[in-house]
């Protein structure tokens, strides 16, 4: 018989020492006959319990692992859980307030705490009485920085999560040189400056490690012990011995020979002080444009595709865990991030039912990131742009099953700017495989670029339907010049072909060139609107159609025509009506 909530006598007649109830849609309350067992493992996760945690599980003194995540309790940690001396493994979210020193104090066998998406208020704590520590996940914990320097005291973690800090305060690169276990080290979006010089500390002795094991005589250290700083630093590089992300962060000194564009083991994206799109740049700097364009169209993540008279740029490369990826010269995107919980990590979400809404071919794709994901539009003439952010969440289901209980997360930039804060694609469409459109107007292109970066601030589930799954999704982009849309008949809608479009107002700006001279013949005029002339081959200065101010002055030009014309067809209605009316008089 099917039940959805937890039964009262559910554990009495088990005989084993773990009760697995994980996925399973239940909800209620536990029930405080459970506390009679003698369960060393408990495991609840990913289902609707709510309420607070109850206090009477501190009666439970027989768990090792106790795992509460995805679910709806609220409240905060009651201090009983410290009575939980043999506890291993604890992780839940959704909770408030502090964590109770019964719990910091007591609790000196944990080996890996997960804690994130919650909304815990204070200092972070240093945790210095969990030396056994293996694992320790802190991402959008709710708790204030800075991050204390004596948390290098777990010197047995071998994973270290601190993200999104809370509190606006700096915070330095704590010392991890004594850290010899560490494989893998977040530390994101958490106002660090000054220096990591500690960083290479840390790089350098698991560098070491690993060369020393290396059988190939060749790159042994033994060998070699004369093996310099820089040789050290590029084979560490080339290992996975090691994982750090720093992105997002405002170092003010650059670790020597760190790969910028593309580096999966070590992501320094926006790290330094130095300036936001220095990085970018420097990918880019051996791509310079070779014209300007006024219209943008990405299918993220699928194929090229058509819609009306639009064409979508297909967005098929898979992406990494910090790399920088671009086709062509006028676009690309950084990904940034590696799921750590999971075996492999997937830049691209794929449908996982049939999709009905209009433009589905948008929708069958998506590009996914577990941290940030940055697309720029480049070689754009500076003036005013439309931004059209298409979404459907095709990874969540909404059956009567755990499938349904993931909830996705993330914020939304342009510009820089952050402009929807923790946006959710199902509440917004209201249910999964349905479409919606975000629409952002008169975004200021001053650089000839745009930046859309979409970032996951660890909230929301992150293990529906498996673990893992969380992030930043989206489906499409179109970036349009409002110069472009003010000029085309409002009539027409978005159903028009933009690249016809801008050529057409290209060509009309060359023909109105002030210099009769500079203006060209019919017959190029024609070679240019048929597309088999390039209009850039005849422009000897190209700020003549680069100036938002020129489009302007020509969409006031069509505007008063419109405007003589309506007023001559009023007029003539006029007289046609007073005519008619003589007359039958």
């Amino acid at each position: 018989m099917f039940v959805d909530f937890l039964p009262r006598l559910y554990v009495e007649s088990s005989v084993n020492c773990c009760s697995d109830l994980n996925r399973n849609f239940l909800s209620g309350s536990i029930p405080p006959e459970w506390t009679s067992t003698k369960l060393e493992f408990l495991g609840l996760s990913v289902n609707r319990l709510s309420g607070t945690i109850p206090k009477y599980l501190g009666r439970m003194i027989s768990l090792t692992n106790l795992s509460l995540e995805s679910n709806m309790f609220e409240g905060t940690v009651p201090a009983e859980l410290g009575n939980l001396v043999n506890l291993h493994n604890l992780n839940s979210n959704n909770l408030t307030g502090e964590l109770p020193k019964e719990l910091l104090n007591n609790l000196t066998n944990l080996r890996e705490v997960r804690l994130s998406s919650n909304s815990f208020t204070g200092k972070l704590p240093s945790f210095q009485s969990w030396e056994q520590l293996r694992i320790l996940e802190l991402e959008a914990s709710g708790f204030e920085g800075p991050i204390p320097f004596n948390i290098s005291h777990l010197r047995n973690l071998t994973e270290l999560r601190i993200a999104d800090l809370n509190g606006g305060v700096a915070s330095n690169f704590p010392p991890l040189e004594d850290m010899r276990e560490m494989k893998r080290l977040d530390l994101t979006y958490n106002r660090l400056e000054g220096n990591i010089t500690n960083l290479e500390a840390v790089q350098w002795i698991q560098c070491r490690l690993f060369i020393d094991q290396i059988p190939n005589k060749e790159l042994s250290y033994r060998a070699y012990p004369k093996l310099d700083h820089d040789q050290t630093n590029q084979v560490c590089y080339s290992s996975s011995i090691i994982q750090i992300d720093l992105s997002y962060n405002n170092f003010s000194e650059v670790v020597d020979n760190a790969p910028t564009c593309n580096n999966n083991n070590l992501n320094l994206f926006r790290s330094f002080s130095r300036g936001n799109n220095s990085d970018f740049a420097q990918c880019l700097k051996n791509t310079p444009c070779t014209g300007s364009r006024y219209s943008l169209h990405i299918n993220c993540g699928g194929e090229q595709v058509t819609i009306g008279k639009t064409t979508y740029e297909s967005d098929e490369i898979e992406g990494d865990a910090a790399e920088f990826v671009h086709q062509v010269s006028y676009w690309g995107f950084s990904s940034t991030g590696r799921i750590w919980d999971f075996q492999n990590t997937y830049y691209i979400a794929k449908n996982v039912s049939v999709l009905k809404m209009n433009d589905s071919q948008l929708y069958t794709r998506a590009r996914l990131s577990p941290l940030s994901l940055t697309y720029y539009g480049r070689c754009l003439a500076n003036g005013n742009y439309t931004v059209t952010l298409r979404f459907a969440e095709i990874i969540f289901r909404d059956n009567a099953s755990y499938r349904s209980l993931g909830r996705r997360l993330f914020d939304i930039y342009i510009q820089d700017e952050l402009d929807s804060k923790d946006f959710d694609i199902e509440a917004a469409a209201e249910g999964v495989d349905k479409a919606t459109v975000l629409n952002f107007n008169n975004v200021a292109v001053t650089n000839h670029t745009v930046e859309i970066r979409f970032y996951w601030a660890g909230k929301g589930t992150r293990d529906i339907p498996t673990r893992g799954t969380y992030g930043p999704l989206i489906s499409a982009i179109s970036v349009v010049s409002r110069c472009l849309m003010d000029l085309v008949d409002p009539k027409l809608g978005s159903d028009f072909n933009k690249e016809e479009a801008m050529r057409m107002a290209k060509v009309a700006l060359v023909c109105t060139n002030p210099s009769p001279a500079l203006r060209p013949a019919m017959s190029a005029v024609v070679s240019m609107l048929e597309g088999k002339l390039g209009i850039e081959e005849l422009v000897t200065d190209p700020r003549i159609y680069d100036d938002d101010f020129r489009f302007v002055a020509l969409r006031d030009k069509y505007d008063e025509l419109q405007h003589q014309t309506s007023s001559e067809a009023k007029t003539l209605m006029d007289l046609t009506v007073t005519g008619s009316s003589s007359t039958s008089a």
